[in-house]
C-alpha cells in the first residue's frame, strides 16, 4: 500500500483549528454538564452574544439556546454572588435589582430585590429556578423579562468552520411553551422546547414577560424548563429532576475509594477532582465513560478515555471495565479511508452533530489516533492485573487479537518494528498522536517532521501492550501466543533503544521521521516512555534528570517542549505547554523507576497550581512560562474545564508517590517506596477494594519515610511495602 507523505509546510494549520477571540474562562466561567449536554454561562447564569465562542447550552455537540437573558424592569440585574456547589450539580446565582429610574427619579431602589437563581441540567433538560423576595418596607412591582434564542450552531462551526448551507430553523409559541425547531440538511429535527411555570403574562418568540407586584417580604418564584432532548410530555416539577440530579452525584462521588489529608487545600482540590470526574462521566449501554472535556470535547474520545481510566484504576476499576467495553463495541471492522479506519483500530472520537452526520467532519466515527489501540490493550491487561475480570478479559479478546494484527499490520506498514502514522483522509488529522497540532512533530532545525512518523511514546505503548496480552493470552491457555508476544516485545525494546536513545540530550528522540531520521527535540513524550517500563534503568536515570532541569521543568510542571528548543512558545497548545494529564503519566513513570522525589516534585507543582485555579480545577492545559514567585500560572485562553484526564490527574500522581498496587491474585494491596510530598504530612484512604474485600488506610510521613497503618479491614485482604 502506499505511504502518502504527510503536509509539511510550516505556515499550515489544521483545518480544526479552535479559533481563540476570547478566554472561555473570562467569558463563560459557570460549567454544567450531564449525560449529552453541557452548559457555559456567565457569572449571572445568562447567555449573551455568545457569537463565536462556546456559550451556550450545547445537546450533543449543537448549541440548542444561544440567549438566555434575564432583566428586571428591563435592566440587567446585579451580581451579588455566583457560584457552582461542590457536587457540581446547581448553579446558584444571587442577584438584587439596580437602581430603576424612571422621568430622572429612582422608582425602585438598588438592593430592594432579592433574587436567588437555581440551575442544573438533568435528561436532556436544563432547570432553572427563580426565586424572588421583596426586602423593603413597601409594596413593589416590577417587570421581570426573559429573552431567549436558539441558532442551533454545530460546535464546529462555532470552532472556526465555515458552512455554505445550513438547515431551517423556525419558532412558535403556544399558551405554555416557547419552541424553537431546526431541520438539519442531514434530515435531523433538532427543538428546544421552553416551558414556564407559572405561565407568563405575555410570551412572544423570543421573550417571555411577568408582571410582579410583591408585598413586603413577599416571595415568588418562577420555573423555567428548557428541554433539549426529544419528549412527548410536558416537564416534571422542578423538585423530581433536581432530586434525581442530587441522588445521581451522590452515587458518582462513592466511585471507588475516597482519598482524604492533612490538607485542607489539597482536600478541595481531590474533592473537586473527583465531582469533575463524576458529572464528565456519562452511562452508555457498555457502561461509564467519561467524556474528554467541555465545551469542544464533550463526547467519548478513545485515548482519552483510556488515559483516565489508567490515571484512575487504582481507585475504581469499573471506570476501565465501561471504557474497554465501549471502545470494543466501537472498534473498525473495515477499511474507510474517509475516517482513517481499517480492521481492529480503537476509536479517535465520535461526533453525533450535524456536520458529522454529513461528513462535513470526519468525526462521526473517526479513527485517526496512532496510540488509542495500543492503549486499548494496556489498559486491558492493567484491568486485569487489578481485578482478576476473566470473564471481562474472555469477552473482550477477540477485539484484543484484533487490535494487535492492527499494530502489526497496518500500524507497521513498512515492516520496521516501529508503529507510524500517517493521515489516509485529506479531512483528517495531520499528526496523531496526544500531541495532534499540526506544528508538534519537528526536528532540531525546526523544521516539520514528514510522515510516516513514528513516536517514541507509541512504541511504549505498543511494548507495554504486548507484554500486557502476553500475560493475558498465558492466563487464557495460549502459552504459544504468549511467547511470540513476550519475544516481539523484547524485539521492539532493543530496537528502540538504539533508533531512539539520544545521549547528548538525555533524552529519546521525539520521534522518527518517514525517513527514519530521529527528530532530536527535548519533549514530555520521553517521559511519558518511562510509564511504560521500556526504558533501560541507566537511560531512565538520565531522563529522570532531564526532566527536571529548568528548561523542561517550569517549577509547576513538566513543559510539553524544553524552553531552548526551536519552536518553543510557552502560549502553545503543545510546544511549551504544561498539561496535568502528562505530568500524571510523567509521575507514574518516574515513581516506577524509583524516582519519587521527582515525582512528588511535579505533584507538589501541581498542587501549587490548582492552588491559584478557580474551584482548584486543574485545566485541560496552562501557559509553560516559568514559576516566579508570587505569580499563578499562567491560563490557556480555549482550555477544556474541566478535562477528564486533568481531573484525574491528581489520583495519578498520588499513585506515583505512594507505589500503590493492588495484586488481585494475592489479594494483596502493595505500596511500594511509599513517598508524600512535602505538602501532605499524611493520606487516608477510604474503602479501598479488592476482589469484593476493602481496606481503611493510613499513610503518615515519619522521618525520610512514610508509615503504612490498616484503619479498617473487610474480608481478605493484605497489606505489604516494600522498598
Amino acid at each position: 500500500m502506499e505511504v502518502k507523505p504527510l503536509p509539511s509546510s510550516p505556515d499550515e494549520t489544521s483545518s480544526f483549528y479552535i479559533q481563540a477571540t476570547e478566554s472561555i474562562q473570562e467569558r463563560w466561567p459557570r460549567t454544567l454538564k450531564n449525560g449529552d449536554m453541557f452548559g457555559l454561562f456567565d457569572a449571572l447564569g445568562d447567555v449573551k452574544d455568545p457569537a463565536l465562542t462556546p456559550g451556550g447550552l450545547f445537546y450533543r455537540d449543537t448549541r440548542h439556546l444561544s440567549g438566555l437573558e434575564f432583566l428586571i424592569d428591563g435592566q440587567r440585574p446585579l451580581l451579588l454572588s455566583s457560584a457552582l456547589e461542590n457536587d457540581n450539580v446547581v448553579l446558584t446565582v444571587d442577584l438584587s435589582n439596580p437602581d430603576i429610574f424612571e422621568r430622572g427619579r429612582i422608582v425602585l431602589p438598588r438592593e430592594t430585590l432579592h433574587v436567588r437563581r437555581s440551575k442544573f441540567l438533568w435528561d436532556g433538560a436544563c432547570y432553572e429556578r427563580f426565586s424572588i423576595h421583596n426586602f423593603d418596607a413597601h409594596s413593589r412591582r416590577c417587570w421581570l423579562t426573559f429573552h431567549f434564542e436558539a441558532d442551533f450552531r454545530d460546535l464546529f462551526e462555532i470552532r472556526g468552520l465555515q458552512r455554505l448551507r445550513r438547515g431551517e430553523a423556525a419558532a412558535s409559541v403556544t399558551d405554555e411553551k416557547l419552541s424553537f425547531r431546526y431541520r438539519g440538511l442531514d434530515g435531523i429535527d433538532r427543538q428546544t422546547e421552553i416551558w414556564f411555570e407559572p405561565k407568563p403574562e405575555r410570551l412572544t418568540e423570543n421573550q417571555a414577560l411577568y408582571v410582579l407586584d410583591l408585598k413586603t417580604g413577599e416571595q415568588f418564584s418562577i420555573v423555567l424548563s428548557i428541554r433539549c432532548a426529544a419528549a412527548e410530555n410536558a416537564p416534571e416539577p422542578f423538585s423530581q429532576p433536581y432530586r434525581a440530579a442530587r441522588r445521581a452525584a451522590q452515587i458518582a462521588s462513592k466511585l471507588g475509594g475516597a482519598v482524604t489529608s492533612s490538607n485542607a487545600l489539597a482536600n478541595r482540590m481531590l474533592h473537586r477532582a473527583g465531582a469533575d470526574l463524576a458529572m464528565l462521566i456519562t452511562e452508555t449501554p457498555e457502561g461509564p465513560y467519561p467524556y474528554a472535556g467541555t465545551p469542544w470535547f464533550s463526547t467519548p474520545f478513545g485515548r482519552d478515555g483510556i488515559i483516565t481510566a489508567l490515571e484512575t484504576l487504582w481507585i475504581d476499576p469499573a471506570l476501565a471495565r465501561g471504557v474497554l467495553r465501549f471502545l470494543a463495541h466501537t472498534q473498525a471492522a473495515a477499511s474507510d479511508v474517509r475516517v482513517d479506519a481499517e480492521p481492529g483500530k480503537i476509536l479517535h472520537e465520535t461526533r453525533a452533530s450535524e456536520m458529522a452526520n454529513l461528513g462535513e467532519v470526519p468525526f462521526g466515527r473517526y479513527y485517526g489516533s496512532i496510540d488509542s489501540t495500543p492503549l486499548f490493550i494496556l489498559l486491558a491487561s492493567r484491568y486485569f492485573q487489578r481485578t482478576g475480570d476473566q470473564a471481562t478479559i474472555g469477552d473482550l479478546w477477540p477485539h484484543l487479537e484484533a487490535a494487535l494484527r492492527w499494530i502489526d499490520r497496518f500500524g507497521d506498514r513498512d515492516g520496521d518494528g516501529f508503529v507510524e502514522y500517517y493521515r489516509e483522509s485529506e479531512n483528517g488529522l495531520v499528526n496523531q498522536g496526544w500531541k495532534d497540532s499540526h506544528d508538534s512533530i519537528f526536528h532540531a532545525d525546526g523544521k516539520l517532521a514528514t510522515g510516516p512518523i513514528a513516536l517514541c511514546e507509541v512504541q511504549a505503548y505498543v511494548y507495554a501492550a504486548k507484554e500486557g496480552a502476553a500475560m493475558l493470552a498465558r492466563m487464557l491457555g495460549d502459552h504459544a501466543r504468549a511467547d511470540t508476544l513476550i519475544n516481539d516485545a523484547e524485539t521492539l525494546r532493543r530496537n528502540f533503544e538504539a533508533r531512539f536513545w539520544c545521549e547528548d540530550l538525555g533524552v529519546y528522540a521525539i520521534a522518527l521521521d518517514g525517513d527514519k531520521k530521529p527528530c532530536r527535540v527535548r519533549s514530555s513524550n520521553a517521559g511519558q516512555v518511562l510509564f511504560c517500563g521500556i526504558a533501560s534503568p541507566e537511560r531512565a536515570a538520565r531522563l529522570a534528570e532531564t526532566l527536571m532541569t529548568p528548561e523542561m521543568f517550569s517549577g509547576w510542571g513538566v513543559r510539553t517542549l524544553a524552553s531552548d528548543a526551536p519552536r518553543f512558545n510557552p502560549m502553545s497548545y503543545h510546544d511549551g505547554s504544561v498539561w496535568p494529564h502528562d505530568n500524571a503519566l510523567i509521575a507514574l513513570g518516574l515513581g516506577r523507576y524509583g524516582f519519587k522525589r521527582a515525582a512528588a516534585a511535579i505533584f507538589g507543582g501541581m498542587f501549587d497550581a490548582a492552588g491559584h485555579m478557580e474551584l482548584m480545577r486543574l485545566p485541560e492545559l496552562f501557559c509553560g512560562f516559568p514559576r516566579r514567585r508570587g505569580t499563578a500560572p499562567t491560563l490557556y485562553p480555549v482550555a477544556c474545564q474541566p478535562q477528564s484526564w486533568a481531573s484525574a490527574a491528581p489520583f495519578a500522581l498520588l499513585e506515583a508517590c505512594l507505589g500503590i498496587a493492588c495484586d488481585h491474585e494475592r489479594r494483596e494491596i502493595l505500596f511500594h517506596n511509599p513517598f508524600l510530598p512535602r505538602f501532605l504530612e499524611e493520606i487516608r484512604i477510604r474503602h479501598l477494594n479488592l476482589n469484593g474485600a476493602s481496606a481503611d488506610l493510613r499513610l503518615r510521613r515519619s522521618g525520610e519515610g512514610t508509615e503504612v497503618a490498616i484503619l479498617a479491614q473487610r474480608g481478605d485482604v493484605s497489606i505489604r511495602i516494600a522498598q
